[in-house]
C-alpha cells in the first residue's frame, strides 16, 4: 500500500497537506483530515468546535478533498483523507476523489467524540456492521483504495469480526488505534492474512523499541499520532521500521521478536 511502511496519522483539524509535506522524507504515506462530508456529521463537528476541538470545517467539502491532495502532488509520500459521514452519496464523490489522486479513503470509525457518535460516525460504525459494510463497498465500488480507522478496547466489539468485516466489503487496509491493548493487532492480522487486508499499527508509537512490538504482533506498518511534527520522533521510527524491514528473510517472514517483546 505504501513504502516505506511509516504513515502519519491524522489529527482532526490539523493534519493538512502543509503537515504532511513537511515529514515526506520520513513517511510512506500522510492520512489528512478527518473531515465531516454530510450534514449530521458537519453539524456535529461544529458542535465540537465550540467546546474548542480543531475541526476543518470548509464550506464545500468535497472541493477541500481535492485541493488539499493536489497540493501533495510532488510529494515523496502517499496522502490518504480520513473522512466521516452517515451517508453513502458524498462519500462516494469524496472516494472518486481520492481514486483520481491515487490516495486512500481512511473511513473513520475511529472517533470517540460524544457528538459525532450521536450522529451515528466514528467509533459508532464498530457496532453497526451492516452501515460499515455498506460504507466500505460504497468507497471501494468509486475505485479508491479504501482504510477503516478502528478502536480497540471497545466492549463487545471484536475487531476481527471488524476486519473481516472490511476485507468482505472490498476494503484494502484496516488502521489500528490499540490503545493499551497492543496485543489486539496480532488478532488482526490473523484475520489480515486470511483477507489480504494491510494493517496499520498506531498509539505510541515513539521508538524502535515500539516499532518492533507491533511488527512483531503482524502489523504491516505503523503510523505516528500526535509527534508527527516533530522530526527526532519520525527519525527514529523511520530508522527502526527500516531495521525491521532489512532484516526480512527472502521468504518474507518478518524478523524474529525481540526478547523484550516476547516478554
Amino acid at each position: 500500500m505504501f513504502e516505506p511502511r511509516l504513515a502519519l496519522a491524522s489529527l482532526s483539524g490539523q493534519s493538512d497537506a502543509e503537515w504532511a509535506a513537511s515529514a515526506d522524507e520520513f513517511a510512506g504515506a500522510a492520512f489528512l483530515g478527518g473531515i465531516a462530508l454530510d450534514d449530521p456529521t458537519r453539524e456535529a463537528a461544529r458542535e465540537m468546535v465550540a467546546r474548542d476541538r480543531e475541526e476543518f470545517l470548509p464550506d464545500d467539502p468535497i472541493d477541500f478533498v481535492d485541493r488539499q491532495l493536489g497540493a501533495l502532488a510532488d510529494a515523496d509520500l502517499r496522502p490518504g483523507f480520513n473522512v466521516r459521514t452517515t451517508t453513502l452519496a458524498p462519500l462516494r464523490e469524496v472516494a472518486a476523489v481520492c481514486a483520481d489522486h491515487d490516495a486512500v479513503l481512511e473511513l473513520n470509525a475511529h472517533c470517540r467524540q460524544d457528538e459525532m457518535c450521536r450522529a451515528g460516525a466514528g467509533q459508532a460504525l464498530l457496532s453497526d456492521p451492516d452501515r460499515l459494510r455498506e460504507q466500505v463497498a460504497a468507497a471501494a465500488g468509486e475505485g479508491a483504495d479504501v482504510s477503516v480507522k478502528v478502536r480497540a478496547e471497545l466492549p463487545d466489539v471484536d475487531l476481527r469480526a471488524v476486519a473481516r468485516t472490511v476485507g468482505d466489503a472490498g476494503g484494502g487496509a484496516v488502521h489500528v488505534d490499540a490503545m493499551d491493548s497492543e496485543a489486539v493487532v496480532a488478532e488482526v492480522a490473523e484475520v489480515a492474512d486470511e483477507t489480504e487486508l494491510f494493517v496499520i499499527a498506531n498509539n505510541g508509537v515513539r521508538d524502535e523499541t515500539t516499532v518492533r512490538e507491533y511488527l512483531a504482533y503482524g502489523a504491516d506498518a505503523v503510523s505516528v499520532g500526535r509527534p508527527s511534527d516533530d522530526p527526532r520522533v519520525l527519525r527514529r521510527v523511520r530508522t527502526a521500521v527500516d531495521g525491521w524491514f532489512g532484516e526480512t528473510d527472502e521468504d518474507g517472514d518478518g524478523a524474529e521478536p525481540s526478547a523484550e517483546v516476547n516478554a
